[in-house]
């Protein structure tokens, strides 16, 4: 019930007036059954709008952290997740992606819709990183189609790090449903995974005409940081040289 509350009268409205949403072969995406729908993950706002803009529910995974807070706010944080369709997922540990992915198979099981970001965490610069191979876990063990999506413009209205989004347009669109039983029976096989998980992420990057870039977002950000601190450190070191 809080969902649907959520989704036509209170968050819904909201977002649709924020956002504007241009909506891009909604049609492609099932209007019952079992499906995925793996997408670009550029903004905090990305959770929301998708749930907003289709037909049916969409359960997402999303990370534990967003269930565990302190105190009341960490308690209704946690609360108001779930009861749009969120399921936390740990992704801390040796054994966090295989969590994710029995999460993930067990919604699909369900016969629902499921929604994914198979970069596993936001851009943090825009650009388009390297899926983990989850996705490919779930579609070749549930025999489900994915659909590719990709959001546009949710990084400049309400980038990593900002609270609250600006005003403005944006882009949501869908590609037509990819089809993996050639490797039924092989979830097994690194390679087949790797495939599959690329073979998706390109069609992501076709939607979303992003730069793509061949490393994790976690490791791209932290070399990127790391950068930025060894750059700090040596503008520190010249400006000393120069008194």
């Amino acid at each position: 019930m809080f969902y649907q509350l959520c989704k036509y009268v209170i968050l819904g409205p909201l977002l649709r007036l924020l956002f504007r949403p241009r909506i891009e072969g909604l049609e492609r995406v099932p209007e019952e059954g079992a499906a995925i729908v793996a997408g670009n993950h550029l903004s905090f706002s990305d959770h929301f709008l998708m749930p907003a803009i289709l037909r049916r529910r969409i359960t997402f995974l999303a990370k534990a952290e967003y269930f565990t807070g302190p105190g009341l706010k960490g308690r209704l944080t946690a609360a108001f997740f779930r009861s749009v369709g969120q399921i936390p997922v740990d992704r801390s540990g040796r054994g966090a992606g295989q969590a994710a992915v029995e999460e993930g198979v067990r919604v699909l099981e369900r016969g629902e819709l499921l929604g994914i970001y198979p970069e596993g965490t936001r851009s943090h610069d825009g650009r388009l990183y390297k899926g983990r191979v989850g996705v490919a876990a779930m579609t070749l063990r549930t025999g489900v189609k994915v659909v590719p999506c990709a959001m546009l413009g949710t990084f400049e209205l309400q980038p990593p790090g900002r609270r609250l989004p600006r005003m403005g347009r944006v882009t949501i669109r869908f590609g037509e449903p990819l089809d993996f039983s050639r490797f039924a029976g092989m979830e097994g096989e690194r390679t087949v995974l790797r495939a599959v998980t690329d073979e998706i992420m390109h069609a992501v990057l076709e939607l979303s005409g992003q730069e793509y870039v061949d490393l994790y977002a976690p490791e791209a950000k932290a070399a990127a940081q790391a950068a930025k601190q060894a750059g700090a450190g040596d503008a520190r070191a010249e400006d000393e040289q120069g008194r």
